[in-house]
């Protein structure tokens, strides 16, 4: 059982522990990472919802701090993305640009239902009505057994990412409520073969290992059910 509890202690975007910015920094430039998106959203969308259903993954709203420690791992090559490489090394992504675009990301707020609207209203506004669409989001549900999923997302991995599954923006711990479902199995996968290191003092760990495939199909479809 502790085995399993360490293994999900950041489930399947967990944090590697690294240098983060200096805790001085100065405040973030919001403008300067709104700038920084339009080159991300050729991936992550115009608002971080991903791209390609799950090819890229869903950046809006995760914890500011996840984000930078993500972009260093990313920067410093310790996290292997092919993808990635051309976008972060010093010159075109520095501390600065990190901060500011890992701000902006956790600022964005993703509904996942549009509110009635009725368009005979005099005062309805589609183009309004057009934007606010974009920044919808909804996870499908998942294939498992939600309710089993349920009962093991509660006992092994809520109280790091939360009940709710939208994470600990205080801790830096990701949110995975409105995750693409098939971008969390990639995890899975560069976890089990070693691609992606949990812990830089023990990186033989495989975290995940200790769960079965049903076990973990059981948990990412609770899991594609908390942002409903």
């Amino acid at each position: 059982m502790f085995r399993k509890i360490r293994s999900l202690v950041l489930l399947v975007l967990g944090v590697w522990l690294v240098a983060v910015l200096p805790a001085d920094a100065r405040e973030p430039d919001m403008e300067n990472g709104e700038e920084i998106n339009e080159l991300c959203a050729g991936c992550h969308g115009e608002y971080g919802e991903g791209g390609g259903q799950g090819v890229y993954p869903r950046l809006a709203g995760q914890p500011e701090g996840f984000l930078v420690q993500q972009l260093l791992l990313f920067r410093e090559r310790k996290r292997p993305n092919i993808a990635m490489v051309e976008y972060v090394d010093d010159r075109q992504m520095p501390d600065e640009d990190i901060q500011d675009i890992s701000a902006y990301l956790a600022a964005i707020e993703l509904s996942t239902r549009l509110e009635p609207m009725d368009e005979n209203d005099p005062n309805f506004d589609a183009l309004a009505r057009l934007e606010e669409a974009k920044r919808v989001m909804q996870i499908p549900r998942a294939a498992g057994d939600v309710e089993a999923g349920k009962v093991l997302y509660r006992r092994e991995c809520a109280s790091c990412h939360g009940r709710d599954g939208y994470g600990k923006a205080g801790d830096s711990v990701p949110m995975l409520a409105g995750q693409y479902t098939n971008y969390l199995w990639k995890q899975v996968e560069k976890y089990l073969n070693g691609i992606r290191i949990h812990d830089p003092d023990a990186p033989e760990d495989r975290l995940l290992a200790a769960f079965s495939e049903q076990e973990l199909q059981d948990i990412f479809a609770y899991v594609s059910i908390l942002d409903d």
